[in-house]
């Protein structure tokens, strides 16, 4: 794990084309606008790769998966335009997953929150720890999960997502996301998720590249408009996130952490 300020995220490619892209950020794996460009980039990178076969998609540590967006980015937004940018970067993140053409598969180690939720169901096949409680914290700080709920949605229904929207301080439970679709297997600790999802990728990069091309296609069927539609969620948030009970909200978070 690289132990920056600023975060990174890596691209490995291993000998029989299993792409490892890994995100990390020091403040619980959160995502700040260069690190969501960083990670589209290289999405969009392994995706485009002849050499690549299978995508997995992960965070560095042993705790959280990822906390969603930067707060501390969220306070300096100053007018609709910028907030409409910021809100984007999630957008075409799911939309690099949508669009890429390899399967992509989501190592989620520890809690997940937010736009973290989002990451996991663009991802098209996802396995989990048993700590890896998810939650939508959005209405609670003044905005609501505009720019993931498509995903979202596509994976759990709408049902799902309004438990996980309106109990907005409430974390579900690992299994509670397993049963709703979200992930797909469940495992009790890192160790056993590693071994799992190491037997699973290494089964996949055999598999004929142009059947999981298809199959790809086959599962993001019906969202060629997401390009346009995620845009659109990106300004309804970024308008809310100006509003005088997000930025008090926002402070008052921060100024509770601190």
């Amino acid at each position: 794990m690289q132990n920056t300020d600023n975060g990174s995220v890596t691209l490995n490619t291993s000998d029989n084309g299993i792409a490892t892209i890994s995100f990390y950020h020091p403040a619980q794996n959160s995502l700040p606008a260069a690190l969501l460009d960083d990670l589209i980039a290289k999405i969009t990178l392994a995706g485009n790769d002849a050499q690549t076969k299978i995508i997995v998609l992960k965070s560095e540590g042993d705790r959280t998966f990822c906390a969603g967006a930067s707060f501390d980015e969220l306070l300096q937004i100053k007018d609709k335009l910028a907030g409409a940018e910021f809100f984007s970067g999630f957008a075409r993140v799911i939309n690099a997953c949508r669009k890429s053409p390899k399967i992509i598969i989501a190592r989620v180690q520890g809690k997940t929150v937010g736009g973290g939720v989002g990451i996991a169901a663009a991802a098209d096949y996802c396995l989990a720890t048993e700590f890896a409680s998810v939650k939508l914290s959005e209405l609670a700080i003044g905005i609501g999960p505009f720019v993931i709920s498509p995903a979202v949605i596509r994976k759990i229904g709408l049902p799902a997502f309004s438990q996980l929207t309106i109990r907005a301080v409430d974390f579900q439970t690992a299994q509670w996301a397993k049963e709703k679709g979200l992930y797909n297997e469940v495992y009790p600790d890192i160790a056993t998720l590693d071994e799992a999802l190491d037997v699973l990728v290494q089964k996949l990069a055999s598999y004929h590249p142009e059947a999981l091309k298809g199959l790809k296609e086959i599962l993001w069927e019906g969202t060629t408009d997401w390009d346009k539609l995620l845009m659109q969620r990106a300004a309804i948030s970024g308008e809310l996130v100006l509003s005088d009970f997000t930025q008090a909200t926002l402070k008052e978070f921060l100024g509770g952490k601190r």
